[in-house]
């Protein structure tokens, strides 16, 4: 077995940073010297609270607590070595690489995201563009998932489009959606996220809790709104945006809402709008991302707030599942623990 170091949630809302047991490589399995993980804030949390027993699946009270396990599913280093059948065209020791989810031994899940080194299947291994700063990628999942949202859809050019949340999947969402050529309003809570979104022509943002939103859709959309992306997980917020939509417009579900994701069809019936729901990650998707990011179409580095030692990051956890003011984008440094 490989000595390797994991952030551990070892209960419910107690993320320790501690030496974890990994298998032995594979002749598939490409071993990764991490350098920086990105924490998803959302996802992660409702996992190290024991809200989900997998995936988008919410935990019953018949469930066992999902614990011990180290959670994330992305992150960027070096790679250390790589199995006899590993195909060489994908990636070769030395390469500066992006990997999802890596084995772990003794945890609730087999599966891990925020550990060093990092045994991995290659098929969950990207090699990075060369010459780039490897810091942008750490969080290529969830940025992901953002492009996943805002290729939903059909969009004209200057259509409207709300994209509900100013967390990460939104501003990601919103920038994708640019990219196609629609007019986007992020709506959200927090005027130091809002700023963080570069608003082209056409576009804007409204504060929820300061602005009236009917107000503003109906001056920004005189003619409807064809696109709504919820990425927080709010239904109620949707149903509120369903009477300013065009007919056949399109309504996108990212956000974790537990137990309580039902939605009325019959609401979406009088316009026929259609419902979206984009989930994971594929190598596809994965793939248009990163060449987006190296295009600069999408940016990443100005979302993160805080970059913090790997060894701390119970402390960087806490400061999520705490929700403090100004934190968004937060990763771990795993280089001092690579020594």
């Amino acid at each position: 077995m490989i000595r390797a170091y994991g952030a551990v949630a070892e209960s419910c809302r107690n993320v320790v940073f501690r030496e974890v047991s990994v298998p032995d490589p594979g002749a598939e399995d490409v071993v990764v010297r991490v350098e920086y993980s990105w924490i998803s804030n959302g996802t992660e949390s409702s996992f190290i609270r024991g809200e989900r027993i997998g995936g988008d699946t919410p935990r019953l009270p018949t469930d066992p607590m999902p614990f011990p396990h180290i959670s994330g599913y992305q992150k960027v280093g070096v790679v250390e070595s790589v199995g006899s059948k590993v195909d060489a065209s994908r990636v070769q020791v030395g390469d500066r690489v992006f990997a999802t989810i890596s084995r772990v031994l003794n945890m609730f899940y087999d599966h891990a995201g925020h550990i060093s080194p990092a045994v991995t299947h290659q098929s969950q291994v990207y090699r990075l563009p060369d010459g780039v700063d490897s810091l942008d990628y750490s969080g290529l999942v969830l940025t992901q998932v953002g492009y996943n949202v805002g290729t939903c859809g059909e969009i004209a050019q200057g259509d409207a489009a709300i994209v509900i949340g100013d967390g990460m999947v939104g501003h990601w969402s919103a920038q994708t959606l640019q990219t196609r050529g629609a007019r986007v309003m992020l709506l959200g809570r927090h005027n130091s996220r809002l700023a963080l979104f570069k608003c082209a022509t056409g576009d804007c943002c409204v504060n929820e809790t300061t602005q009236d939103v009917a107000a503003a859709i109906k001056q920004w959309a005189p003619n409807g709104v064809q696109f709504v992306a919820d990425t927080v997980g709010s239904i109620d917020t949707m149903y509120s945006l369903m009477p300013h939509m065009r007919h056949s417009g399109h309504l996108v579900s990212a956000g974790f809402y537990g137990n309580n994701g039902l939605i009325d069809i019959q609401r979406m019936r009088m316009k026929e709008l259609s419902l979206h729901a984009p989930a994971g990650w594929s190598p596809s998707r994965l793939e248009a991302t990163m060449d987006l990011i190296h295009k600069g179409e999408l940016t990443t580095r100005h979302l993160i707030t805080s970059i913090v030692p790997a060894s701390q990051a119970g402390a960087a956890f806490n400061s999520i599942l705490n929700k403090d003011p100004g934190v968004l984008g937060v990763v771990l440094d795993w280089r001092e623990v690579n020594g």
